[in-house]
C-alpha cells in the first residue's frame, strides 16, 4: 500500500537577479538550481512530516536548457516515495519568464511555453517521529566521597 503523502507537490517561483550571473551570456551555475530544489524539498518535508529534513543525495541530475539571470524559474518537488525516514522526490525547474535585454534595459517576457531547464531526483531524510532520539545516558554508579 502506498503512503498517502506520496504525490504531494510543492512549487516555488523565483526571479533570478543579474547579480547571480556566473558565466558569459548571463548564465547561472547549476548549483543555484539545486539550491532551489533544496528549498522546495524543505517545504515539502515540513508539509508532510513537520520536519525540515536533511538532503542525503541527488541522483539523475539533468541540465537540459540554460538558466539565465533575468529568468523567472518555477521549481517543483513531488514526493514519489515515503519510507520510514527517507523521502524520495522528483524535481523539475522550468523557465516561465525570460529577460530580454536586447529589447531594452528592463525588457522581459512570459514564455509561451515553459522551458524545462533541470530535472533531478533526490533523497531526503527526516527525523524519527517525535524528533531525534535523546543521546544515550551512561549508567550512574555509586559516588564515593574521598
Amino acid at each position: 500500500m502506498s503512503d498517502p503523502r506520496e504525490g504531494t507537490t510543492v512549487t516555488h517561483r523565483r526571479y533570478i537577479p543579474y547579480s547571480h550571473a556566473h558565466y558569459a551570456g548571463d548564465l547561472v551555475d547549476g548549483a543555484y538550481v539545486l539550491g532551489l530544489f533544496g528549498d522546495a524539498a524543505t517545504e515539502l518535508c515540513i508539509r508532510t512530516d513537520g520536519d525540515e529534513g536533511l538532503f542525503a543525495s541527488y541522483s539523475d541530475v539533468q541540465f537540459r536548457a540554460p538558466v539565465r539571470a533575468g529568468d523567472v524559474l518555477e521549481t517543483t518537488a513531488v514526493l514519489t516515495r515515503a519510507g520510514t525516514r527517507s523521502r524520495v522526490m522528483d524535481f523539475e525547474a522550468r523557465v516561465v519568464c525570460r529577460g530580454r535585454p536586447g529589447k531594452g534595459e528592463s525588457a522581459a517576457e512570459v514564455l509561451p511555453e515553459p522551458i524545462v531547464a533541470v530535472t533531478a531526483s533526490g533523497t531526503v531524510v527526516v527525523s524519527a517521529p517525535g524528533g531525534c532520539p535523546a543521546p544515550a545516558r551512561r549508567p550512574r554508579g555509586k559516588r564515593h566521597n574521598l
